[in-house]
C-alpha cells in the first residue's frame, strides 16, 4: 500500500510549521476567518508562514469564502499552494477558480452527515483536485466548517472514496488512538489532524510522534 499522507492543520506560527514538518508532515493547514472553530490566524500571518514552507511540503489555505472573486483576492495575499474550500462552493465558482488559478490545487471539503453528503461529494469531484471529508455541519445557524474534534460515519467516507475517483483526505477527530482504524476503514490518500495532536491549544511534539507511529511512519 502507498504511504498515507499527513496534513497537520491549525498551524499557529512558523515554529509549529517547522515542528509538523520535522515530524513528517506532507502538508500544513493555515486557517483563515471561520464562523466557528479553532486555529484562526490572520491572512498576513498565513502569508508569512506560507513563505517559510519548503517544497515539496504543501501549504493549505483554509477559507470559508464561497465566491471566486473573494477567494482569488485572498489567495493573492496568502499565496499558498493549495486552497481548501471549507464551505460549499457553487460549481460555477469552482469553474472560475479552476480557470483563473490553474497552478493552484483545489480541495473541496465535504462535511459528512448523511446520504446528501455523498451526493454533494460526487457532484463536486469533477471540478477539484481532491476532496477532504470532515465532521462539520453547514446546516447550523452558526456553521461548523472544521475543527470539531468529532469523527463521522467512516462507512459513508469509504463510499465516497470508492466512487469519487480523486485523492481523498480524511479528517474529523483523528488521534493517535484511532487513526490506524480510520485508515483501515476508509483507505484515504491522506489524513488531516488538528485537535488530536494538541495540548492546551498548542501543537504537542509527543502527540505528533505518537500519531506518526500509529500510522507506522514513526
Amino acid at each position: 500500500m502507498l504511504r498515507t499522507r499527513v496534513k497537520v492543520c491549525c498551524i499557529a506560527n512558523a515554529d509549529e510549521a517547522r515542528m509538523a514538518i520535522a515530524a513528517g508532515a506532507d502538508a500544513v493547514g493555515l486557517v483563515s476567518a471561520m464562523p466557528s472553530g479553532p486555529g484562526v490566524i490572520s491572512d498576513a500571518l498565513i502569508a508569512d508562514i506560507a513563505r517559510s514552507i519548503p517544497p515539496p511540503v504543501a501549504s493549505f489555505l483554509l477559507t470559508s469564502r464561497v465566491d471566486a472573486e473573494s477567494i482569488i483576492g485572498q489567495h493573492a495575499l496568502c499565496a499558498t499552494t493549495v486552497l481548501q474550500l471549507c464551505d460549499h462552493v457553487p460549481h460555477a465558482e469552482l469553474r472560475q477558480l479552476r480557470t483563473r488559478l490553474p497552478a493552484v490545487k483545489l480541495v473541496q471539503v465535504i462535511h459528512v452527515i448523511d446520504e446528501e453528503s455523498v451526493t454533494e461529494a460526487l457532484a463536486a469531484a469533477s471540478l477539484v483536485d481532491a476532496l477532504l471529508l470532515d465532521s462539520g455541519n453547514q446546516r447550523l445557524a452558526v456553521k461548523e466548517l472544521g475543527g470539531t474534534g468529532r469523527t463521522h460515519d467512516w462507512r459513508l467516507s469509504r463510499r465516497i472514496r470508492e466512487q469519487c475517483g480523486l485523492p481523498l483526505f480524511l479528517a474529523g477527530g483523528l488521534t493517535p488512538a484511532n487513526v490506524a482504524e480510520a485508515v483501515a476503514a476508509v483507505e484515504p490518500f491522506g489524513v488531516d489532524l488538528c485537535s488530536g495532536v494538541r495540548s492546551d491549544g498548542r501543537l504537542d511534539a509527543d502527540k505528533l510522534r505518537a500519531f506518526f507511529a500509529a500510522l507506522g511512519q514513526g
